[in-house]
Parts: C-alpha cells; structure tokens; sequence
C-alpha cells in the first residue's frame, strides 16, 4: 500500500534522510523506531507532504504522490496522527472530526458512525472542547479525526507517549481491528517496546536517516535493542 524507494531529505545543506526504502503493505502494522533525533519525524512528515522530499519515491497503492501537496496526499489516502496530537483546543469534539473530513473524496460531511463507534468516549463528548479532554482522550480524538478522511494509510508519530496504560491498550486495539478488518496500512513510529511487539507486525530502525536494521517484530531481538535502541 505504502512504498518509499531512496527518499531523501534535506534541511537546507543538512542532510535528514538518506535513501530510505520502506514497504507498509495493507493488513499490517509497520513500526519505525530509533533514537531520539534519527529522522523518524522528519520520515512521517516527508510521507504526508508537511515537508517535500528532496529525491525518492513515495508510492499509495502504485501512484506516485512525491510531488503532490499534503492536502492532495490526504485526498489520495494518507493521513498523519502528529506527535503531541496538535488537536483544537478552541472547536468541539464534534468540529475537531468535521476538520477531518475534508480529506475525503466522497464528499461525505458528517463524521461516520463506525468512526464514532471506535471510541464511544467521543460520543459522550462531542460538545466539549478539545482542549478539555485528558491527554489520552485527545490522542483518541485526533486518531478518530484522522480516520475521519477515510485514509488508505494512516501515519502515527509516538501515539503511546504520555498515555494511560488502559489507553494504550485501547489504541492497540483500535489499531489492530483497522489491519484486520479494514486492510489498512499502519505506519507506527513508537518507541515502547512492549506496544511494537504485541501489535506490531514488521519493523524498520533507522540512525541518523538510514534504515539499518528491518525485519518481522518475531525478529526484534535483545542484541538489536541494544545496539540500536538503548540509550
């Protein structure tokens, strides 16, 4: 569903990325991992468009869209959960979701009940400002805005970090049933080991902007750990 071939990033004579190559496949939940600072960031906002790639390839279910703005790549399938949700403290539960739906093709203007079903918290919420609701209710909520759009991938940059255990778990199972049932292609950056392992199904880590170390999440062993991840 998702392919990168030799992406690369620059900022400005700063090179970022290096000739990344990564395949998200539909049914499946892709982890990117690494240290604090080896590009994971910038990685997830190169693949929504937020910034523009410097060469590479990024393909969505075979079409190239390297070259299109991120609200065309939303339009296209891609959608970005960012690292500290960036929801609407100031709009509704309600119109934070509506935001969402302008990345569909179908024209659709209000927020689907499936959506709705996944998180029956938001149901209960949906006149409170974003801004009033926990931490984990607001990852909740910016997870829902973007299944919104209907997305054929879906980004999500450290969506455990800072969350309660129970929603967590619940993220994972949110997660788990978009793969399963939906055939969607999850690409998780994530740094909680225990999270990568249970819902995970493949990995990449990257250092300093290059992948070196891919495999299944069966793979993830102790010495690779360590040597890649420990601090």
């Amino acid at each position: 569903m998702l392919t990168l071939n030799n992406l690369s990033f620059s900022y400005g004579a700063v090179s970022a990325l290096y000739d990344v190559a990564m395949n998200a496949p539909a049914g499946k939940i892709t982890c990117v991992m690494g240290r604090n600072g080896v590009g994971k960031t910038t990685l997830m906002r190169n693949i929504m468009g937020i910034l523009r790639s410097s060469g590479g390839s990024i393909r969505v279910d075979g079409a190239e869209v390297a070259q299109l703005p991120a609200n065309k790549r939303a339009r296209a399938g891609v959608a970005l959960v960012p690292q500290g949700r960036q929801i609407f403290p100031k709009l509704t539960v309600e119109e934070n979701l509506k935001v969402g739906l302008q990345a569909r093709s179908d024209g659709l203007r209000t927020v689907p009940d499936d959506v709705m079903d996944l998180f029956p918290i938001l149901k209960t919420m949906s006149k409170r400002n974003g801004g009033d609701l926990s931490g984990g209710q607001q990852q909740q909520l910016a997870l829902a805005r973007a299944l919104a759009g209907n997305p054929k991938v879906l980004l999500l940059d450290e969506p455990t970090e800072g969350i309660q255990p129970n929603i967590i778990q619940q993220i994972g199972e949110v997660l788990a049933a978009l793969v399963n049932e939906r055939k969607m292609a999850v690409v998780l950056v994530e740094q909680y080991l225990d999270f990568v392992r249970k819902f995970g199904h493949s990995f990449y880590i990257l250092n300093r902007g290059r992948v070196v170390a891919e495999g299944n999440t069966t793979e993830l062993s102790s010495d690779l750990v360590a040597h890649h991840l420990s601090v």
